[in-house]
């Protein structure tokens, strides 16, 4: 089979590399294999214009707002992510300091500034603490059962439900806080979908949960924004390494196939792009989004994967994060908060009931994250994860600003809050388990 491509190798011997996907996995080990002399001869495609996948950092409401990942999670020296921020010089003195990489968190979120019930009430801080409290004690029991035979449920949310269940047996509070904690607690679950990028916790593995550990560091963002990493990889990678607008289509592998500029020399793997190009390598490294492998899984190899193998991808959870970014013109918070916590009163972790995502999407929101304001700009970031998220992405931008807008302005009452502060000028950006950003000036 002989290569079209007009991006070709140059004639010479050697091990050909081809990197398919130019996220942070793919140009990380684009950058490892260009200090082996053994691969001279190395690709990366690139299914889009830009590098850095899920990482993408924008200049918006007057400052730079990241539209994928967002902090480095336990920013210390075991942490690859962290090593190579501080190598290229994107963390100020803080974030660097001795005292911050010592921190322990575990892995236990901070305490909202406030937080609004759905009624338009504050809920107390103190039953907010308690009962985050309560959560993260169960959670932390949940990663207990890593090395066991057997657990005693399958799920980490049939293993909190069922412990919650026990411990209401000895709340004493009256009926209405009763549920106002059950409120707060299925708020948390939000949260913790949101953190472990699922629709529900029932989807979680409890044997293997324990797995994921937080190395020790205080959380902390780029000053210049995320994508300053990748920026940095790639100016490291020799030129013309990066084939961009390069979608791949299938990996036709375990063959003997040519290429015309190398007569005699087969190669075991050819990778058909999606305009009809065909890259003949010795190895590939595929890094594309899980998602994105499960979607394609039954075309983008030929042969197939091994069954073993195709049933492991298939098995594997993938769920869909997404952000949205509001835009005021007058802050309704307090200049010291930092995190709202959105409670929906009537809500539960206990209830079995589904409704449809159209009907109730919203309520999968867990809170809003105030940024770092842009001089006169504010902005909100919330977060949604699981089938409300991906419902979310399929309404106009006017119908997402409206439901946020009321939902503010209903917890927030008697405040008044957003009234006047929005326009219909907004910007929907859909990026399936990326973010999709709502900006309202």
């Amino acid at each position: 089979m002989e290569s079209s491509s007009r991006y070709a190798e140059s004639p010479g011997r050697g091990p050909r590399v081809l990197v398919v996907g130019g996220g942070i996995a793919g140009l990380g080990a684009a950058q490892r294999l260009c200090h082996h002399r053994a691969f001279p001869h190395l690709r990366v495609l690139e299914a889009t214009a830009r590098a850095g996948g899920r990482i993408r950092s924008e200049r918006k409401f007057g400052g730079v707002v990241e539209i994928g990942a967002h902090w480095i999670h336990g920013p210390s020296q075991g942490n690859p992510v962290f090593q190579l921020a501080a190598e290229y010089g994107l963390l100020g003195e803080k974030e660097m300091s001795e005292e911050n990489q010592l921190v322990e968190l575990g892995v236990h979120l901070g305490l909202p500034s406030v937080s609004y019930a759905s009624s338009g009430q504050s809920v107390s801080l103190e039953l907010v603490a308690d009962t985050a409290n309560l959560f993260y004690t169960l959670l932390d029991q949940t990663r207990e059962f890593l090395h066991v035979a057997e657990t005693p449920v399958p799920s980490v949310g049939e293993y909190l439900k069922q412990e919650i269940s026990r411990h209401m047996a000895n709340w004493t509070e009256d009926k209405e806080t009763k549920k106002l904690k059950l409120a707060v607690l299925n708020t948390h679950f939000n949260l913790e979908c949101c953190v472990s990028g699922t629709h529900s916790l029932d989807l979680l593995a409890l044997g293997p949960f324990g797995e994921y550990t937080m190395l020790p560091g205080l959380d902390c963002t780029f000053r210049e924004g995320y994508e300053g990493l990748t920026s940095c990889i790639v100016a490291s990678l020799p030129k013309d390494i990066l084939v961009f607008n390069k979608p791949v289509k299938t990996i036709h592998w375990g063959g003997s196939f040519q290429e015309e500029t190398l007569p005699g020399e087969t190669f075991p793997v050819s990778v058909e792009c999606e305009d009809g190009d065909r890259f003949p390598a010795h190895h590939v490294i595929l890094t594309v989004p899980l998602g994105f492998l499960k979607e394609h899984l039954d075309t983008f190899f030929q042969p197939p994967l091994p069954p073993e193998k195709a049933e492991a991808i298939r098995k594997m959870g993938f769920g869909t994060n997404n952000k949205v970014f509001l835009e005021f013109e007058e802050p309704f918070w307090e200049p010291d908060c930092k995190y709202m916590q959105v409670v929906w009163e009537g809500s539960s972790p206990l209830e079995e009931a589904v409704p449809e995502p159209q009907d109730t999407w919203v309520r999968k929101l867990c809170g809003f994250l105030v940024l770092p304001s842009f001089g006169s700009i504010h902005v909100l970031c919330g977060f949604i994860a699981g089938l409300e998220s991906e419902f979310m992405e399929t309404l106009s931008d006017e119908d997402v600003l409206q439901s946020l807008t009321q939902v503010l302005r209903r917890m927030t009452a008697p405040d008044t809050v957003c009234g006047g502060s929005h326009t219909s000028d907004v910007l929907l950006d859909h990026a399936r388990g990326v973010a999709v950003r709502v900006e309202g000036g």
